[in-house]
């Protein structure tokens, strides 16, 4: 998923006319950040192109194993927020109102939605992030990249992941001229005659060609999950099947199958990026992973799992917090310890990117904190009660003695 994001920025930015990302051929961002790094960020690189979808998939991969991040890391995240609810890439002056030359997208904005409802007590911001979602849904019910831009197999999943991890309308229920998201979804998705995958978006023939990256993100969409919902299914493995009408259920059962020929031989997907060695992606591996846990269970994903383990170390060391997140998204999909994933601790890994998350006891002193602030704020102060306790405990003595004294 990392790479297309890649891909989809290049695409955005080339239609709009504007700078092409320096490393849109690659699927790692520069070593050497244009801008000046925030505190709360996590990643070390130049954030310019991912910022905000790193941070959110760190967030939620903290949330997924029950750590707590650094409340600047956080505020960072809600600081990237437009007023409109939309989130571009990367804000460097988040002080400065967004206007129309500020590069919003669906990606972000669908990230950042399950990130902030993974940290709570964000509501504001979640209902208007996902207002801007609905308002530029396309009328086939999916959604683009940007804005009014054709719809999209990754773009369209993250987006169901963000109205499914959240109150209020869910994504069956977001529907434009009738068409919901799953539309959209089954819209992409081929035949089995053509393996059953899910296409991207189709050509400008409106041909669609299998994907594999598309097709592990739209598996988990159409399965009703996203990054912060996945949860291991129990359906057996079978063979892709067309009916008379294809269900999104049909469609993802389809995808899996496709998934699971493709990662039969070699236990890992092979990059797709035009321009790109013949190589493994280990990314569009791990969400293959999730996607095949997602449909059958641990079983169905054990091959690529263990060849992850084995091989994923150093591919996530190089490319940071949202390398990190992906594997102990896959991880937690399977039952794995991420913590022992191939010997290496994801989480401890993860949380070296940014700042430091709260751990056990600074949430404790918090708590104690805001009961300590309670009880100053009170307009009589904590010795105001120890008075009345007092008083209280003299009377009960008084009438004690009497009754004692009547007998």
């Amino acid at each position: 998923m990392y790479v297309r994001r890649s891909a989809a920025v290049l695409a955005a930015v080339t239609v709009i006319g504007t700078v092409t990302p320096a490393f849109a051929a690659d699927s790692s961002p520069s070593a050497s950040p244009s801008v000046t790094l925030p505190s709360g960020l996590y990643g070390t690189s130049d954030p310019t192109y991912d910022g905000v979808w790193r941070q959110s998939l760190a967030l939620i991969a903290q949330h997924r194993v029950d750590v707590r991040p650094a409340a600047t890391a956080v505020d960072w995240l809600v600081g990237q927020q437009c007023a409109n609810g939309a989130f571009a890439a990367f804000r460097a002056e988040p002080a400065k109102a967004c206007d129309a030359k500020t590069m919003v997208d669906t990606n972000s904005t669908a990230a950042a939605v399950q990130a902030l409802a993974a940290a709570g007590g964000h509501g504001t911001e979640i209902g208007k992030a996902k207002t801007w979602l609905r308002s530029v849904q396309n009328k086939d019910g999916g959604w683009g990249y940007t804005a009014g831009g054709a719809s999209d197999a990754n773009s369209t999943s993250v987006v169901i992941g963000a109205l499914n991890s959240s109150g209020g309308l869910h994504a069956p229920n977001v529907q434009k001229d009738g068409k919901s998201p799953y539309d959209a979804l089954v819209k992409l998705s081929l035949p089995c005659a053509d393996g059953g995958a899910f296409a991207y978006q189709p050509d400008k023939k409106g041909r669609l060609s299998a994907n594999a990256d598309a097709t592990a993100a739209a598996v988990v969409a159409a399965s009703g999950q996203g990054m912060l919902t996945t949860r291991a299914g129990d359906k057996a493995a079978a063979d892709c099947a067309d009916g008379s009408r294809r269900t999104p259920e049909q469609a993802a059962a389809n995808g899996a199958a496709y998934l699971g020929k493709a990662l039969e031989k070699d236990g890992y997907l092979k990059s797709a990026l035009a321009g790109a060695e013949d190589q493994p992606d280990y990314g569009n591996t791990a969400d293959a992973v999730v996607a095949l846990a997602v449909q059958g269970g641990e079983s169905a994903a054990r091959k690529p799992l263990e060849w992850l383990e084995k091989n994923a170390a150093t591919w996530a060391k190089q490319n940071g917090p949202a390398a990190y997140a992906q594997l102990i998204f896959a991880a937690h999909a399977t039952g794995t310890d991420p913590r022992d994933f191939g010997g290496t601790d994801l989480v401890k890994q993860l949380n070296a990117t940014g700042p430091a998350p709260q751990s056990a006891a600074t949430a404790s002193e918090q708590e104690k904190d805001k009961e300590k602030k309670e009880n100053d704020d009170s307009p009589f102060g904590v010795w105001w009660y120890v008075g009345i306790f007092l008083v209280v405990g003299i009377g009960i003595g008084f009438l004690l003695s009497g009754r004692n004294k009547g007998k």
